[in-house]
Formats: structure tokens, sequence, C-alpha cells
């Protein structure tokens, strides 16, 4: 029998959640395969049963501390359907989008400015004594500040639409709960030139490390697949709404303008032994071959354009540097992340022109249905939540298909990559290299705690085993 030997990475740092990577390499040393483990329970979709289906915007946003809005509007979404309204006010419709570009705002400035910004300015290799937060205040003070002002803008456009910077209670079904005062518009009013200075430097910053770092960004994690998005009626990048649309590595569409609430027509999960989390799939090419991308890369490889002007011309550079084809590089995501926060800033100050804020029409009401869907763009992606309640407004069944748990295959497949690049023929195994398979996985801003719903410590971590299956080396990062 083949001896091989097996890398544990456990805990994989600077996302969210608790993940392990495991590596296992063959009697030359030659990495023969690699996975991303994902080892809490997740439990949630049990746990919801029997709440009433008020309480569900409000209870499903403990699955997590990062994106708990993009639960909150999913889960209101889904409620809208139950609730037998198909469209909600005017009002309620804006308020609940300025909340969601908030989210988009502070998750994304979260993820850039502060988890993966070390690896960007002081190189995957870099000791890790450097390769962190507190070297980023220390060498770029103003960068660190700008991602600490910026993410703070963000919070606050969710504390006046919610209530709350987290775990808010604004989206209702049929609706929301308030409006927006003169005296709240005005303050972020104030901050929006600031915003849109640093969003633009932010872009430019995502821009140039992706060009000037062309070949890396080519051979690291990069490889063809199909991406899945929701996008407008005309092909537009969508973030709160919109319909489904799938593309291949060429561009080709497989599905498109598939309405949220026939979703299950089209994709479908499968469940792995070694992994909590599941592995969507599109359902008419099967699971081998209809894996996809989600997330910042994804929506704009799938939209056509971007209706705010200086996103749209960040769009039209990304869409370009690989001539109009979908961009298959992992690491491009940090780009595509920075045109979107440009994107909802522009978004934003928009919409705090429109009077409609300040309406008092606020929840509208239809005939009880007992089925609902709500999909939305969370910041990692597609989320999918969809709902049944019987006579007396009680849950009685739940699934969600989190926006990481859609891109499970492709972290997989990034890590595979990565360890076979930088991990065989090695007979030892350095902290550095084990970096470049937490930079893989960092890509996707990947929130674990969201995709298994981790109580506790949630650290990752990375595990090498022999031929044999013994474990030979561990990293565990807490």
């Amino acid at each position: 029998m083949p001896k091989t030997r097996v890398v544990e990475i456990e805990p994989v740092t600077r996302v969210e959640g608790h993940g392990r990577i495991t590596v296992h390499l063959d009697e030359q040393n030659q990495v023969d395969e690699a996975r991303l483990h994902i080892v809490e329970f997740r439990g949630f979709e049990r746990f919801i049963l029997g709440r009433p289906l008020w309480e569900v915007p409000v209870v499903v946003q403990r699955l997590c501390g990062i994106c708990p809005v993009s639960h909150h509007l999913a889960a209101a979404k889904a409620m809208d359907r139950i609730m037998g309204v198909r469209k909600i006010p005017p009002t309620a419709e804006k308020m609940r989008r300025l909340m969601h570009y908030g989210q988009m705002i502070q998750s994304h400035v979260l993820h850039f400015f502060h988890l993966c910004s070390p690896d960007l300015l002081f190189g995957f290799d870099a000791p890790a004594a450097e390769r962190n937060i507190f070297r980023v205040i220390e060498t770029n003070p103003e960068l660190a500040r700008q991602g600490v002002l910026m993410r703070k803008f963000g919070q606050r456009l969710i504390e006046v639409t919610a209530g709350k910077k987290i775990h808010g209670t604004g989206a209702v079904p049929g609706g929301i709960n308030k409006n927006l005062s003169i005296g709240e518009r005005d303050g972020l009013l104030a901050e929006l030139p600031q915003m849109l200075q640093w969003a633009r430097g932010a872009v430019q910053i995502a821009q140039d490390y992706v060009t000037e770092h062309r070949a890396l960004a080519e051979s690291f994690a990069s490889f063809n697949s199909s991406h899945l998005s929701l996008v407008r009626e005309d092909g537009a990048l969508e973030l709160y709404d919109g319909q489904l649309r799938a593309i291949d590595a060429s561009g080709n569409i497989i599905f498109d303008q598939v309405d949220n609430q026939d979703f299950n027509d089209y994709l479908m999960e499968e469940v792995r032994p070694w992994s909590y989390m599941k592995f969507p799939f599109i359902k008419r090419r099967g699971p081998i071959d209809g894996w996809y991308r989600v997330g910042p890369l994804s929506r704009l490889n799938c939209a056509g354009f971007i209706d705010t002007p200086e996103a749209d011309q960040a769009h039209q550079a990304f869409k370009a540097f690989t001539g109009g084809q979908p961009n298959p590089m992992s690491l491009a995501y940090h780009w595509a992340r920075m045109i979107e926060v440009l994107h909802c800033v522009e978004k934003v100050e928009r919409l705090l022109h429109d009077p409609d804020l300040q309406g008092t029409d606020l929840i509208a009401q239809g005939e009880r249905q007992e089925e609902g869907i709500g999909i939305i763009e969370a910041p990692r992606g597609t989320l999918f939540h969809h709902y049944k309640v019987d006579e007396q407004g009680l849950v009685t069944f739940c699934n969600l298909i989190v926006s990481t748990t859609n891109n499970n295959e492709a972290m997989n497949r990034a890590v595979t990559q990565v360890a076979k690049s930088h991990l065989s023929g090695q007979a030892k195994i350095s902290e550095a290299m084990l970096n470049h398979l937490e930079v893989a996985v960092r890509a996707y801003d990947p929130c674990l705690s969201c995709a298994t719903h981790a109580l506790g410590q949630m650290p990752l971590a990375v595990e090498l085993y022999d031929a044999a299956g013994g474990l030979v080396e561990q990293r565990v990062k807490a």
C-alpha cells in the first residue's frame, strides 16, 4: 500500500469562521489531494422550525455577526412572499437598499483593508510577525485609518435603517418599520465626498495590484468555472433584487432571468462525508460539471454593465483586462470587491437625494401564502432563504444556501491548485508555504460561521499527513 503524508492547517486565519485545510502527500512528497474542511455542525435550519414567521427576519441574523443584514433582508424578502406581497412600498424598498449598501461597504472594506491587506502589502512569504493588521497600521497608517472610517460609514447606514449596527430589526414582513429622518440623511450626506474619494482610491489600489502582479494572478488559484449572480432585467449589476443568471467559463449563458421563486428548478445541493458545508451545483450539468462561483468576481463577470458612472467605468477596465472574457483569477476578487464598494457609495449618494426615503407608506399587505423564497447578493455571493409556514404562521420548513456554500467547490479547487504549486516535492513545509493556502481561501472572503453556524472559538488549521495516513505536521493559529 503506497504511503502518503498529510499537511493540516488548523485554524485558517483572517477569515470569518473556523475551517481546516488538509494536504495529502504521496511517497515522493507530491500533493495528491487538498481539502478545505468545515468542521462545525450547522443546525440552524432545524432549530428555527416552529418559530413564528414575523420573528424569522430577526432570528436568522444570529447566524453571523459579520453579515447579519444579508440574512435579515433575505429572510424579509421570503416573508414578503408568504405575506402575499410581491412589491413593497417605494420607501420600504429604498430603505432596505440603503441598509444593504451599508452592509456591502462595511463587509468589503473590513476584508480588503484589514484581513487581506497584509498579504498584498508585505507578500505571501513575509514573516508572520509582519503579516498582520498591526504592521499595516505601523507602515500604512492612512490606509488603515481609511479602512476604519469607511467601515464606520457602512455601519452608520445600517444603524439608521435597521435600528442597530448589528442584528437590527428594520425590515419586517411586507416592508420596513421606519423611514429616514432629514437629520439622519444630512449627516450621511456630509460624509459622502470623503467616502467617494477613498472608494476611488481603493479601486485603484486593487486594480494596480492585479495589473502589476499579472503573472501571479494568472497562475495563483486561477481556473475556469461557471459563474452565478442576480442581474437586473437589462443585465445590469443588481445587489438587492433581480433575476438569476449563470454563465460558463467562456461567458455563454447557461440560464438567464430565472425568477427567484423557481431557483430549485435550476440548482441542487450535494453533501460529502468530510465537510458539514454543502456543495451546490447547476442541476442540468450534474454534480461533477455543474459547480460554479459566486461573489464579487462572478457578479462582475455576469453583469453586462453597472448603472453608476464611476463603477461602470471601473467595470469596463475590469472586463478589458481579460479581453471581455470572464475573469478566472481568484486574486481578482479583491479588485471586483472594491469596484462594488465604489458602486455602493454612488448608489447611496443617489438614494439620499430621493424624497421617497422620508415617505410614510411603509408596509404592504396581501393574501397569505404557505411558501416564500428570498434571494439577495450578500457581500460573499448569492444568498438563498427558502421557508414554508403552516396555517398558524409557524415555520415548518427552512433551507438556506449561504454565499460561502456556493463557493465550496471553488475554494477546494483553489487550495488544491496552490498546494500542488507550492508544497509538492518539499521535504519541509514552512509557515510561508502554508500561508499561500490561506491566501487562496481568503480571496473568497468566506464566512464559515454563516456556512456552518459555528459556536464558540472559530480558528483555521492546516494538517500534513503521510502516505500511511499518519499526521506528520500541524499548524494551528488562534
